[in-house]
């Protein structure tokens, strides 16, 4: 995958592209990073890159000139047609099937703004995508940006260590991920289940299925309400609910 990131402020990005999974993923060719300034685009004297809006009103708007042709020059140096990813917070709300999604793309250009928002001409003509990673807002699309990335590169072939691990993610499977253990089997008093124990990987199985609902059902049950369960789901659902009464 070819990863393209426009932004005013390109050194935000050494620290998360220079290490751990993002690092080893170009080290092994799974990915490349380029990030661009596009202020280098701009046409003018002064390399500006905002304006007024029309209307008036508070704040700078980004002009078109310098991202439209910033995309169109990436484009032409793409084998592929990419996904242009404006991030923005009217934008689609991120989710884990959104990076599933795009982590079939062999392109990704990111947009990141600053300052008010975006010439609308941006949105209508350059970009494929508009995402938001929650319902709030930061003062630049750079933060969104990396999120969105770290979050489609770790699903990336081969970038993980174990290409099973991403699997069964919270969200992943449609459920939240079940609960973890790891030694000394008892801490201050505190014991790891038994059944993890066991050496019985039907009952672990089925121990931690039935936990991924229980945490699911505790914590985000707006999950459960368009969720299509087995027989068997709907059977330890009925449980969860009767214990947790």
């Amino acid at each position: 995958m070819n990863i393209d990131v426009l932004t005013l402020f390109p050194e935000m990005f050494e620290g998360v592209f220079g290490h751990s999974i993002l690092k080893k993923a170009a080290e092994n060719g799974a990915v490349t990073y380029n990030v661009v300034n596009f202020r280098e685009y701009a046409d003018n004297k002064h390399k500006t890159v905002d304006d007024y809006p029309y209307g008036g009103g508070a704040g700078m708007v980004l002009k078109p000139q310098p991202i439209f042709d910033a995309v169109e020059d990436l484009r032409s140096k793409s084998g592929a047609s990419p996904r242009v990813i404006l991030l923005c917070p009217q934008g689609e709300r991120y989710t884990q099937k959104k990076a599933e999604e795009l982590a079939e793309a062999d392109h990704l250009i990111f947009v990141c703004g600053h300052y008010e928002g975006y010439d609308e001409r941006i949105r209508e003509h350059v970009v494929t995508d508009e995402i938001s990673i929650g319902d709030f807002v930061l003062t630049g699309g750079e933060l969104g940006a990396m999120v969105v990335i770290d979050s489609v590169v770790r699903l990336l072939p081969g970038v993980l260590g174990n290409q099973e691990s991403h699997m069964k993610d919270s969200f992943s499977t449609g459920f939240l991920e079940h609960p973890h253990y790891t030694r000394p089997a008892d801490f201050r008093g505190i014991k790891v289940p038994d059944v993890l124990m066991s050496g019985n990987h039907r009952l672990v199985e089925e121990w931690r299925a039935k936990e991924s609902l229980r945490r699911t059902y505790l914590r985000r049950p707006d999950l459960l309400e368009d969720a299509e369960l087995t027989s068997e789901q709907q059977k330890w659902l009925n449980e969860i609910k009767k214990e947790d009464k």
